[in-house]
């Protein structure tokens, strides 16, 4: 069994600290500028991004996955992307290639759009937790611990950086505290 290492107040405090580090870095730039190359560090899984635009889109992905992760929880169910078939480092680096060129598809002012929505969504979805039901295991949906327990894992970098997805990308340096 999993107990999460934060609560929801601290959990929603490095999302925001995480999505403002992306948002300071792409705010203000054209589709052009958003689309020109740029140099992320990669990390494990990380080979497919090839501007800030790709960023953007890797992120926001992983963001919709875990979104669903979290309701499909609260609904008492597992998500499909914790089946252990989905969690190899092949198949996650298909997921990112396919996120990636799906966004590339999109214009960046609706991907950012969409990238706005989706971060808010996933504030609300954990701040409706107060600390008492955050750790509760009937709230994991199937998952061995509490919905924390359960955010705190599909929110973790393969590398182990929690709650700072976009940080890991753009400097390790810049993960929040």
């Amino acid at each position: 069994m999993r107990t999460p290492t934060t609560s929801p107040a601290e959990a929603a405090r490095l999302i925001r600290a995480d999505q403002r580090l992306l948002l300071e870095r792409i705010d203000g730039l054209s589709e052009a500028e958003l689309r020109a190359p740029y140099r992320v560090t990669a990390g494990p899984l990380g080979h497919f991004c090839d501007s800030l635009h790709d960023l953007t889109a890797h992120i926001l992905m992983w963001d919709e996955i875990n979104l669903a992760v979290l309701c499909d929880a609260k609904a008492g169910r597992l998500h499909w992307s914790l089946d252990p078939r989905w969690e190899t480092a092949e198949i996650g680096s298909a997921l990112n290639v396919g996120g990636v060129e799906a966004g590339r598809h999109i214009p960046s002012d609706l991907l950012l759009h969409r990238f706005h929505s989706v971060g808010a969504a996933l504030l609300a979805e954990i701040e409706q937790y107060d600390d008492a039901s955050w750790a509760d295991p009937s709230t994991g949906g199937g998952f061995g611990g509490g919905i924390g327990a359960l955010a705190e894992y599909v929110c973790t970098t393969p590398d182990g950086f929690l709650f700072a997805h976009a940080a890991r990308h753009l400097t390790p340096a810049a993960v929040p505290a």
